[in-house]
């Protein structure tokens, strides 16, 4: 994966040491981030983006999300603060505490927010964590000039010019979107319908979670998390491409997002997580 940053031995300790597909970003991809300067990309900046103790994520709302509703962060399910979710496992309404950086236009950080719930975590089929804040968009809105960024409900498109916003690194990553993966498979976890991107996005450790932007609409459609290292088959950090015949396929070099369009429809008023909707694909506890 584009593998969170784990700042402490503890969380080590959590993950486990041998979970490599959420191993530490090194000090010289670090380094080299810090030095690199952002993509000038005047269709998306920073703005609604967080950045965790260990990933990036994003301030998200939904097409029919109201302004009084508790705010959501979004990242990945790999960056759960509890460790990986287990193939198949479905975290629904865990108590969190968790905080996150918010960041305005230019990557400055102008405030705290802080989740008190795991809303919904799974590595299954998608590889996605949404928190509830305790405070809604309107108040971020008048705290901070900041709004939340839509999700798009509907599937994106190949060859859609894109961005990935790191809140992490305070970086962007522009290319476009190659095509799409029937399967994803990276050691004992399973993706469905993954987004590939073109080359140009080499995303790096601490990117976990960016929200991958539409440069056209300014919408959200998927979630960074992958990308093929070493060009191994089907490992940690090596994921490979399976097509509906079961042909595996390896990309060295190149990395890939999840999906997001199908999460708005598991979501109903007030921002209330509803697994039971029609039309809702989530995977389920």
């Amino acid at each position: 994966m584009n593998k969170p940053l784990l700042a402490t031995l503890a969380t080590l300790v959590i993950t486990g040491a041998g979970m490599a597909p959420a191993a530490a970003a090194t000090a010289a991809e670090g380094a080299t981030a810090a030095k690199s300067a952002a993509p000038s990309i005047k269709a998306v900046n920073f703005a609604g983006t967080v950045s965790l103790s260990n990933c990036s994520g994003s301030v998200i709302r939904f097409p029919n999300s109201a302004d009084s509703d508790p705010a959501l962060v979004m990242t990945n399910g790999h960056c759960l603060e509890t460790g990986f979710p287990e193939p198949g496992e479905v975290i629904v309404g865990q108590s969190s505490s968790r905080t996150f950086g918010l960041l305005n236009s230019s990557a400055t950080r102008v405030g705290t927010l802080r989740a008190d719930k795991v809303a919904y975590s799974t590595m299954t089929d998608t590889d996605v964590t949404i928190y509830q804040l305790t405070t809604t968009y309107a108040k971020i809105k008048s705290s901070y000039g900041i709004s939340a960024l839509t999700l798009q409900d509907t599937h994106p498109v190949a060859g859609t010019a894109i961005t990935v916003v790191s809140g992490y690194w305070k970086r962007t990553y522009a290319c476009n979107i190659d095509g799409f993966v029937y399967r994803l498979k990276e050691g004992g976890w399973t993706w469905k319908d993954s987004v590939r991107y073109t080359s140009a996005c080499q995303t790096i450790g601490g990117t976990s979670g960016s929200p991958v932007i539409d440069n056209a609409t300014g919408k959200v459609v998927a979630v960074n998390n992958t990308g093929n290292e070493d060009g191994g088959r089907c490992t940690d950090n090596n994921p490979c491409e399976v097509d509906a015949g079961g042909n595996v396929t390896v990309r060295e070099g190149i990395n890939y997002a999840e999906e997001t369009y199908n999460i708005p429809a598991c979501f109903t008023t007030g921002n209330k997580l509803d697994l039971t909707l029609s039309g809702c694909t989530l995977p389920k506890p």
